[in-house]
């Protein structure tokens, strides 16, 4: 027991610690502000324009991905923009729906089979608010019983275009995108 209090007396006793936090180490807001403004090449905006063989600079093609499955929208999305294209991902129908904005996507890509709204009535939903907006659509999906439904929705849409079915190699899905976008 004399052990014990030893200890404790001992442990008692021993100076306190103090910890200062030294923020000097960390460079200023101003400094870092120079350097994003800085000439340096790896500092500047990222260029969203493409050099064709004409030499003619074009855009990125933007794409709106609206699939429930979020791992496939990912998967989808990774392909995409490795092949140079921007893409933004929605994996609930209504929200994407909500943050729709007219002229701001070249392409749409929509799951048809999707809870709370399927991707024959997102389509003819972002049509009603937006009538003067002409994207691009390409819905996708696993079950062959929706071309029908499809032809009896948009006659004026070719179904060889305009429908992906799963599973779908991602090179075929790139194909398939640029494609559709010419």
């Amino acid at each position: 027991m004399y052990a014990c209090i030893t200890c404790v007396s001992e442990i008692q006793t021993k100076p306190k610690i103090k910890v200062l936090q030294d923020w000097s180490f960390f460079p200023s807001y101003s400094y870092m502000d120079n350097i994003i403004n800085s000439s340096h090449p790896e500092s500047q905006r990222i260029n969203t324009s493409l050099s064709s063989n004409n030499n003619i600079i074009t855009e990125k093609k933007r794409i709106m991905i609206v699939d429930d499955e979020l791992d496939i929208a990912n998967l989808y999305k990774l392909s995409l923009e490795r092949d140079g294209f921007l893409v933004d991902i929605f994996n609930d129908p209504l929200l994407a729906l909500s943050r729709y904005k007219a002229g701001a996507y070249d392409l749409l890509l929509l799951d048809i089979n999707m809870p709370r709204m399927n991707g024959f009535k997102l389509y003819h939903e972002i049509l009603s608010h937006h009538s003067n907006d002409h994207v691009k659509v390409c819905f996708i999906t696993a079950f062959e019983e929706y071309n029908n439904q499809f032809k009896e929705l948009f006659p004026a849409l070719e179904e060889a275009d305009c429908f992906i079915r799963k599973p779908i190699a991602l090179k075929a899905l790139s194909e398939k995108v640029k494609s559709r976008l010419q």
